[in-house]
């Protein structure tokens, strides 16, 4: 009985993959968004001031930058949590799948979330005379939550590893 119950929980790690493919789907719709914005913009670049021009590449930064995070997310948590990736000798590899282990893969994420959240905290502060005071103090409040959690994991985490 215990046997088949381990080989039953050692299977259901399949039950992620549906999920990682998912985020495939997501990052089709990421790379969907930001020929949207590129195109939407193009028409108007010859009228637009330079902070907008700014504005709209940090936006598409924005975007290129979580599209990073779905990639390292879903390759990361698919090696660890499924299965192997097997990629034929001489083919692309990337350099860091297979040595992302899932402390190293909650570091490169909180990495990219406080990159994210610069970003746009950078850009309602080239907007703060549009931004209420209030709501300005909360991007950053936030912004610094997410670095002070960062840190955090970080410092646990080599706690971990001593």
């Amino acid at each position: 009985m215990e046997k088949l119950i381990e080989k039953s929980l050692y299977a259901a790690r399949w039950v992620l993959a549906p999920l990682y493919l998912g985020l495939s789907l997501a990052l089709a719709l990421l790379t969907l968004k930001f020929f949207q914005e590129a195109l939407h913009f193009f028409p108007l670049i010859f009228s637009t001031t330079e902070s907008d021009l700014v504005l709209v590449i940090l936006s598409l930064v924005d975007l290129s930058l979580v599209g990073g995070l779905v990639v390292m997310v879903m390759l990361s948590g698919y090696e660890n949590f499924v299965s192997s990736i097997d990629i034929e000798e001489g083919g692309e590899k990337l350099s860091w799948l297979g040595k992302l282990d899932a402390g190293s893969l909650k570091q490169k994420v909180a990495a990219s979330i406080i990159a994210i959240s610069s970003i746009h905290l950078l850009q309602k502060f080239m907007n703060a005379t549009e931004v209420d005071n209030d709501k300005l103090m909360w991007y950053v409040i936030i912004h610094l939550t997410f670095v002070v959690s960062a840190i955090g994991m970080a410092w646990v985490d080599r706690l971990n590893r001593r």
